[in-house]
């Protein structure tokens, strides 16, 4: 049940960064830069090891090392085929229907990050509650990113506020996903080593970028070194 709750809060997360992309649009970047370092940090502190532990003595580590790149260049690749996370540029302004295909892209992003919720439960509650905070505040900024390219496309608020209940219903769907299945250890430590490799991704080339977009550097940076850290320490006092 718990993964069924937390994946209802990141619903609300995701609305609640949409509505306030709506009302205070210039205002949101050290919130990305915090994001952007708590999902760097879980990817690094908290998956990969925890991928290490399940899979290693099966699959080696170099496999699972390799598991983590896989992740990355998967996850590159939707960004790249499906329109996953890019800034529309001035010259789609009122291209419509494209602004329609990235909200469905970032929604169908929304529901692996259920997926990967769901999955890092069946691990232990302490790898899940990490997770959790991690796409809590990932999926904030989904709900910031999914206003903002339905708007810039040229529709209109309607159509963005209702792309955003899309977006916040699909890390529930996503959880519930995983409640029909149970993975062996080692091949849950594969998969979460390969949902690693898309925090990376996420953090590194769209969190990290949209956080310093027109901003100056000092206190996004900041922000997201403090997201790495508070990461870092809940992480650690998660395996006490």
């Amino acid at each position: 049940m718990t993964p069924i709750i937390i994946s209802i809060a990141a619903g609300c997360s995701t609305l609640v960064g949409g509505l306030l992309a709506l009302r205070l649009r210039d205002r949101l970047h050290l919130i990305l830069g915090f994001s952007a370092g708590a999902v760097v940090a879980v990817a690094f502190f908290d998956l990969m090891p925890e991928a290490l532990r399940l899979s290693d003595t099966v699959f080696g580590v170099e496999n699972i090392v390799s598991c983590v790149a896989l992740g990355f260049l998967l996850y590159l690749l939707l960004d790249r085929l499906l329109l996953l996370h890019n800034h529309a540029h001035e010259d789609h302004e009122h291209d419509a229907p494209l602004g329609h295909v990235r909200a469905g892209s970032l929604s169908l992003h929304s529901f692996l990050d259920g997926i990967g919720i769901g999955l890092a439960f069946q691990v232990s509650a302490g790898v899940g509650a990490v997770v959790a905070l991690a796409v809590l505040a990932h999926d904030f900024s989904d709900g910031i990113n999914t206003v903002n390219v339905v708007v810039r496309y040229g529709n209109d608020r309607t159509s963005a506020l209702r792309w955003l209940i899309v977006d916040a219903l699909a890390p529930i769907l996503g959880v519930v996903t995983t409640l029909f299945f149970r993975l062996p250890e080692a091949e849950l430590g594969v998969l979460l080593a390969m949902f690693a490799g898309f925090f990376l991704y996420i953090g590194a080339s769209d969190l990290v970028p949209e956080s310093h977009h027109v901003h100056p550097t000092f206190w996004t940076t900041a922000m997201t070194i403090f997201g790495a850290a508070f990461l870092f320490a809940v992480i650690r006092l998660a395996s006490l």
